[in-house]
């Protein structure tokens, strides 16, 4: 099936017919622009389909507005748009587009979806439907944590911290599955403002290591405080798997957003020349970037190792 749906796709990069071109593209993010994540996907999104078929966007800006109210008037908002303009494929970016207006509407319709973006696992919206086939995001945390946990050993005492949101919620219950495989014993805190990240972010340094989950979802984020607080801070190392969080983590093996907004072209156009949803397997990403804070690393005297640091990329706050 992998072998068929690869072929697919490779086929859909060759089009080059009218059909193709005069289709209707309705791209739904469930964020907002200028969400590192988000705008990831739409660069590589756009890059596929831009010049093959018309593409509108809509955002749902579920990120700043996270209330269930919101979500549900977004998703309808986003449905009239489908049932007005009628689009040919709707391309659907992180989970609460899959949820509040795939899973809420569309089950098994005759509109084709392709989703990207969902955290690590589809099930709990009952995809694959026969309209419906997508990539969901999974982050290398075994691999970090067992790098973390050699960098900084003994390595067995961790803190997490992230923002008070549901997708963090899900992300930590990964995390926490498998550093407790590990050995590794995981504590935690779940911030909602600038603040209580700064108390909790103290408050890790009596731990061997820290994995930074993401800070969307905290309204007052300022990333010059921030940086500031942790260049004042850090003792201990810090890692993370988002590459929006690396300005405050010393190392990152982080996801690549462009890779799901290319994947969901190619297979959004391989649709539009007759695949059907249904033929084309759901798959998780494969692209990982390595990234150093050598500031950050200095500042905390953690030496990462050669091997390591020759194949990072830097960054530099």
């Amino acid at each position: 099936m992998l072998n068929s749906a690869v072929l697919v796709v490779g086929a859909s990069m060759l089009l080059t017919s009218g059909a193709a071109t005069a289709s209707k593209c309705l791209f739904v993010s469930s964020y907002h622009k200028g969400y590192a994540w988000s705008d990831g996907v739409e660069r590589g999104l756009r890059s596929v389909l831009e010049g093959k078929c018309e593409l509108r966007q809509f955002d749902m800006d579920t990120k700043r507005n996270k209330s269930t109210e919101h979500k549900v008037q977004s998703a309808l908002k986003a449905k009239e748009i489908i049932e007005s303009w009628k689009p040919d494929i709707v391309i659907t970016a992180d989970d609460n587009a899959a949820k509040y207006l795939i899973q809420a509407h569309y089950k098994d319709s005759d509109v084709p979806f392709v989703f990207n973006g969902v955290n690590w696992t589809a099930e709990e919206y009952g995809f694959p439907y026969s309209n419906v086939t997508g990539m969901v995001e999974v982050a290398p945390i075994r691999d970090m944590l067992e790098t973390a946990a050699r960098i900084a050993a003994p390595g067995r005492q961790a803190f997490y911290l992230g923002a008070n949101t549901l997708t963090e919620e899900k992300n930590l219950r990964r995390v926490k599955d498998a550093a407790s495989e590990l050995g590794i014993q995981l504590d935690s805190r779940l911030a909602s403002t600038s603040s209580e990240w700064i108390d909790a972010f103290k408050r890790a340094q009596s731990y061997d290591f820290v994995v930074l989950g993401s800070n969307s979802g905290i309204n007052d984020w300022n990333k010059r405080r921030i940086v500031d607080s942790v260049a004042r801070y850090s003792r201990r190392l810090t890692v993370t798997s988002h590459g929006w969080m690396m300005p405050y983590a010393m190392f990152g093996m982080t996801k690549v957003p462009e890779e799901h907004g290319e994947w969901s072209g190619q297979v959004a156009l391989a649709i539009l020349e007759g695949a059907k949803p249904e033929e084309i397997p759901i798959i998780s990403n494969r692209k990982c970037d390595l990234w150093s804070n050598e500031p950050l690393l200095q500042a905390a005297g953690v030496q990462l190792p050669k091997a390591l640091k020759h194949k990072a990329k830097r960054i530099r706050n």
